[in-house]
């Protein structure tokens, strides 16, 4: 290896304010490499050792994100540096490579020590390392404390749209079984009644025998029209058949499906004890409509649980291959209480699409931040559509709203940690962010925006197969 003069590195932008003396040292501690096209000059992960910059040539700097090599830059500018660039922190962080730089073609690099770098950093300027320090852990701290604010504010938020659902079936079960205590001592009281008036353990047996095939509810949905029809008729039979409260009973045997056939039946089993026959069905059919409205609240309750135990993957393997459409139906049932009358949600899901090798529960946050924005910019009006579809080898599922849209100049920023259009205190600005860390960093993934008023498109692409470092790990197990 040679050494680079004293001249050449003033030429550099990097190094063009130093003075002789330091300009000296710089040319004493480094050194000069020459690398060949495709030359790995530092790679990602190992220890950090050198600062290099670039003399002549051109060279790349890229990152591996699990297993897909993400281009980070391409230059050929001398004085553009890369390898130990935070070396000035010392032992405080783990000193590795973020990335790796590879020459594209034969070029010139200037090799300087680790430890020199850091060094020259502290000695020559001692304030603007504090500040760089700060700044570092400032940033690493600031993102980490809002980063767990932004989650549970997404907790937050599927936490109420859970409750205030749960409320309501847990209310309406608990109404029915209020009353269902009440009309089971009615229906003993009436069946007790009938034993009274002398019906014998025939006729008795006859309508208990009867009540089975009896319907519970009127086949098929009929118009408020027929309805009324039908309880005038029954009605009126019942007044002609001696039954005294006949205008009380008939709308509640309609609503379960009597009629004057089914009523025919009980005359005949009831023999000349019609009336209190007809009391104590009313009363059985009443028990069973509430058994079935506690059974429909239960069904939601258990609903609610699954989309809720879906959403947050509590019983399942962190990674594992999973249905798109699963997570997104439990996430849109989480966020249901904030769409709001207004917003009309429309999935267009590719059935042919296969289970995704993916992180569920870390997903279910990336839908949260995107559709919560999606909600955000709509105002309380609008559609929001939710797709998905296969795109080459990635699974795409895209997020797309009728908001005000992004504007052209925020496009490039809006992935940019604490960055938000939000009101000051209506948003962290890490929303996005995290979102892309768990698709690009934790997936492998990409997500695209594309947005004017009217038509803002969010689009997450995962890859259909998991890297060959998570084959191996599954194969192992």
């Amino acid at each position: 290896m040679n050494t680079a003069t004293p001249e050449q590195l003033r030429e550099l932008f990097l190094f063009e304010d130093l003075d002789d003396e330091k300009l000296g040292w710089l040319s004493a501690c480094g050194t000069v490499a020459d690398y060949p096209v495709d030359g790995i000059i530092c790679a990602q992960g190992d220890a950090a050792e050198f600062l290099y910059v670039l003399l002549d040539g051109e060279m790349v700097m890229t990152q591996n994100v699990r297993g897909h090599v993400a281009q980070v830059s391409r230059t050929d500018r001398p004085g553009t540096y890369g390898g130990a660039v935070q070396a000035y922190l010392g032992d405080k962080i783990e000193q590795r490579y973020q990335h790796s730089l590879r020459a594209t073609r034969p070029s010139t690099v200037f090799v300087l020590p680790a430890r020199k770098f850091a060094k020259m950093v502290r000695k020559w300027f001692p304030m603007a390392t504090h500040l760089l320090e700060g700044v570092f852990f400032g940033m690493t701290n600031a993102r980490r404390v809002v980063d767990q604010r932004e989650r549970l504010t997404a907790l937050g938020t599927i936490t109420a749209g859970l409750t205030h659902e749960l409320n309501n079936p847990a209310a309406a079960a608990a109404r029915a079984s209020a009353e269902l205590g009440d009309r089971l001592i009615g229906a003993q009281a009436s069946l007790a009644g009938l034993a009274a008036q002398g019906v014998d353990c025939t006729h008795l047996s006859a309508l208990v025998a009867l009540r089975p095939v009896l319907p519970a509810a009127p086949g098929g949905r009929r118009s408020p029209l027929e309805v009324s029809d039908a309880e005038d008729e029954l009605g009126d039979w019942l007044e002609e058949h001696g039954v005294g409260d006949a205008w009380d009973l008939a709308p509640g045997l309609v609503a379960a499906g009597i009629g004057v056939g089914q009523a025919e039946e009980v005359e005949r089993a009831a023999g000349d004890h019609l009336p209190a026959a007809m009391r104590w069905l009313a009363e059985v059919l009443e028990v069973t409509q509430l058994q079935a409205e506690i059974s429909e609240a239960m069904g939601r309750i258990t609903a609610l649980l699954d989309s809720a135990r879906q959403y947050s993957q509590l019983d399942r393997a962190p990674y594992q291959r999973t249905d798109l459409r699963e997570l997104l139906d439990s996430t849109l049932t989480m966020l249901k209480r904030k769409f709001g009358d207004g917003v009309t949600v429309k999935t267009v899901y590719d059935e042919t699409l296969p289970p995704v090798p993916v992180y569920a529960a870390e997903l279910n946050q990336v839908w949260t931040n995107l559709i919560v924005n999606s909600l955000y910019a709509m105002q309380g009006s609008g559609t929001l559509t939710i797709r998905t579809a296969r795109e080459n080898d990635y699974a795409l599922v895209e997020i797309a709203d009728t908001g005000t849209g992004i504007p052209e100049e925020d496009l490039d920023r809006i992935f940019t940690p604490f960055f938000t259009t939000k009101p000051v205190g209506q948003g962290t600005g890490l929303g996005l962010d995290i979102s892309w860390r768990i698709v690009a960093d934790r997936h492998g993934g990409d997500i695209r925006v594309e947005s004017l008023p009217g038509d803002t498109r969010f689009q997450v692409l995962l890859p259909l197969t998991e890297p060959a470092e998570e084959s191996a790990e599954e194969s192992a197990q």
